[in-house]
């Protein structure tokens, strides 16, 4: 009777393991490791293998577990990829084009990006889309429109826990501020909004979606001073992509 090959199921299947193999599959998971390398010493190939099997599907349970939980802890309003996307109405700087963007470098790097331009031209998509990206490289990401951001932070403030909301934000590898200038922030508001910013320079990327040049954004924070001092952090470590033509959504529109 002929042997039996194993069967396959939901991934490679390993017959034989070194025991190194084995404990690097082992690495993160909360086991005993010196009753495990005693175990594995007199286990046999096909011993091995089985654990091998075992620890590899446990460590890519966990991992898509933890990317499930940042996606949901991002706080996006909406599912967005980069598939599809449509790149005719950005202008993107020779060192930020889709390859970079995916590479998630900035990221690593602690860079700025301001998505800035016409209503409607696929900032927000694109900023989302980035973010689901870094969620499923496990990058911790938060995103906010500047307005909900502001009330978050004064609720915070006004609860004495304004310290443990920024240091909550503070975990983020990416922080994502949508529509920054949509609507008028008061200068508290504006200080607080401020803070999230400075702590972040050279820390964590951030992204703004912008309907307003930096000229006007002294219009936001109802303080040029600080405006300034924003703005010259950004530019420090930051790339501007600029957005123009008529809105998708007017474009689609079912009222013609």
């Amino acid at each position: 009777m002929s042997q039996q090959k194993p069967r396959q199921r939901g991934g490679r299947v390993l017959d034989k393991a070194t025991p190194e193999q084995v404990m690097g599959l082992a690495r993160n998971l909360p086991l005993t490791h010196s009753v495990l390398e005693k175990a594995l010493a007199d286990a046999t190939p096909g011993q091995l293998g089985f654990l091998a099997n075992l620890f590899e599907k446990e460590n890519a349970s966990r991992a898509e577990s933890k990317r499930r939980r940042l996606l949901k802890q991002a706080g996006f309003p909406q599912s967005k990829t980069l598939e599809g996307y449509d790149r005719g109405m950005a202008s993107f700087p020779a060192d930020r084009g889709r390859e970079q963007l995916e590479s998630l470098e900035f990221v690593d790097r602690a860079e700025d990006l301001v998505f800035y331009g016409d209503v409607g031209c696929g900032k927000t998509h694109l900023a989302i889309a980035i973010g689901m990206l870094a969620c499923q490289r496990m990058i911790p990401v938060r995103f906010f429109t500047a307005s909900s951001l502001v009330m978050r932070l004064r609720k915070a403030k006004d609860d004495n826990r304004l310290d443990a909301e920024l240091k909550s934000i503070g975990r983020a590898g990416l922080v994502i501020i949508d529509e920054l200038g949509y609507l008028p922030i008061d200068i508290d508001g504006a200080r607080l909004l401020f803070q999230v910013i400075a702590d972040s320079y050279e820390t964590r990327s951030v992204i703004f979606t912008s309907n307003l040049e930096s000229g006007r954004w002294g219009d936001v924070f109802g303080d040029g001073d600080m405006a300034a001092a924003v703005i010259d952090r950004i530019v420090h470590h930051g790339s501007i992509l600029r957005f123009h033509g008529e809105s998708y959504r007017n474009r689609h529109s079912f009222m013609k």
